[in-house]
């Protein structure tokens, strides 16, 4: 016999994740719940963090470390999904949401063997469905090895994979990082 799909909707998972101890994702009336990550991916998305915040310090941008959901609609009225990128930044005056935002121009992953798949396929294509969006950024925690797709002036997006003797330039924000700053202390040598 199978379990019935239980569906919950916008409002209330809004208000159950506010309270709950452990994150959860949303796509489109289930909750997925979201798995601790490890030193070397959290020290990867604190140091993205750390060089946004200083960077973008006064532009009207705004930095947004794991705990921060973005929202996509898919179809109009239909269906919503909330994830929970790693990073993400803002500079849109219209995303003044309390516990998510909806138009964010970078939107950074940090690769983890249980959700490598996901953040690659299912939350590329999500992510990419945002018009604000100009760049999706995965890094992977096992290598210096980042890829990053870039929405072109036709509409089409480009990916770009760098190794460790690369900058990543973010185009959406005005600055270039170096694979060796944004891996630092996670990598000897």
């Amino acid at each position: 016999m199978e379990t019935p799909q239980v569906f919950i909707s916008v409002d209330d998972y809004l208000q159950y994740e506010e309270n709950s101890p452990i994150r959860h994702e949303y796509l489109g009336g289930q909750i997925f719940a979201m798995a601790g990550s490890s030193e070397e991916h959290n020290r990867i998305a604190a140091n993205l963090c750390t060089y946004l915040i200083t960077h973008l310090r006064g532009s009207g941008c705004k930095t947004f470390i794991s705990d921060m959901k973005v929202k996509i609609q898919v179809a109009q009225g239909t269906a919503d999904i909330f994830y929970y990128p790693d990073v993400m930044v803002t500079c849109d005056e219209k995303d003044r949401e309390k516990f998510y935002k909806t138009h964010p121009c970078l939107v950074v992953e940090v690769l983890s063997p249980s959700t490598e798949t996901i953040d690659r396929r299912e939350k590329r294509l999500n992510y990419q469905s945002l018009a604000s969006l100009q760049e999706y950024v995965l890094v992977s925690q096992d290598q210096m090895q980042v890829e990053v797709y870039r929405l072109k002036e036709s509409g089409n997006w480009e990916v770009e994979r760098l190794g460790p003797n690369d900058s990543l330039e973010l185009n959406s924000v005005g600055l270039t990082l170096t694979l060796a700053e944004i891996y630092d202390e996670v990598f000897a040598g």
